[in-house]
């Protein structure tokens, strides 16, 4: 179906691998363009519970492919480039109403990182690194890492990352607060299946909306997300699984969430 990812659905996990492994996973246009329609397969997919992000080879993604931007022709407008092949695939992920899980196979670098940290969940292996490149070829952040790092590692850290492109070990990033989990490399897949084995069987409506509501919250002060906790919670108690959940408790087994 793809030429630069594949895409796999399997009891209600949806693997999307970037699939460029000999350029350790750079984007080009055709990439870009192929991600922004997986998202859109996995949102429309009812079978799809979760959703695993990661990369074929040794790397996760190494950002943009330079060497396509050099073979390029004419003078590459970057802004536009941000609004129609990068930005779509931000906004999509964390538009999702379902999880994302980044498994950061190797190294996360430039949009690579960026797209990491906008997952809902990063599991990690021991070898990977995260490198906001941006400064190296005298770039700005780009693709949602000026909001997201700041939020997950606190303004200092953000700046001495972002303006020195330091390199950031698994551990490193774990100890400030990017990463959810760090394994050794040969347990990175069960490690990812501890996370996706939950949330194929969880309440999945309720956990888009508390997706979303904690994307809100963000840029609102809590009087406003009191409102719309009261509102997400009237439609999650209408739910199907609110109900099955309540009658599981009290049957005193474990319920059967069918994310509806």
């Amino acid at each position: 179906m793809y030429n630069s990812l594949l895409y796999q659905v399997q009891d209600g996990i949806a693997t999307i691998t970037l699939n460029r492994p000999d350029v350790f996973n750079a984007f080009n246009d055709e990439q870009s363009y192929e991600l922004q329609d997986a998202l859109k397969q996995v949102a429309r997919d009812a079978a799809v519970r979760v959703v695993v992000l990661t990369g074929a080879g040794k790397a996760f993604c190494s950002g943009q492919d330079l060497k396509a931007i050099a073979d390029s022709t004419g003078k590459r407008d970057l802004s536009e480039s941000l609004h129609k092949r990068y930005n779509p695939i931000i906004r999509a992920m964390r538009a999702l109403p379902k999880p994302i899980i980044a498994r950061v196979n190797g190294v996360a670098a430039g949009a690579g990182c960026s797209l990491a940290l906008a997952c809902d969940l990063v599991v990690a292996a021991e070898s990977a690194k995260f490198i906001e490149v941006f400064v190296n070829v005298g770039l700005v952040l780009d693709s949602g890492s000026s909001y997201f790092l700041p939020r997950l590692v606190g303004s200092a850290r953000a700046f001495e990352m972002s303006t020195m492109g330091s390199r950031v070990s698994a551990q490193q990033a774990y100890d400030w607060g990017m990463v959810n989990k760090v394994t050794p490399d040969a347990e990175l897949d069960a490690a990812v299946a501890v996370y996706t084995d939950y949330y194929k069987s969880a309440p999945t409506k309720a956990i888009a909306m508390m997706k979303k509501m904690l994307n809100k919250s963000f840029n609102s002060d809590l009087d406003s997300m009191l409102d719309y906790e009261a509102y997400c919670q009237k439609i999650a108690g209408d739910s199907a699984d609110y109900k099955e959940g309540v009658t599981a408790f009290n049957e005193k087994r474990k319920p059967n969430f069918t994310g509806q």
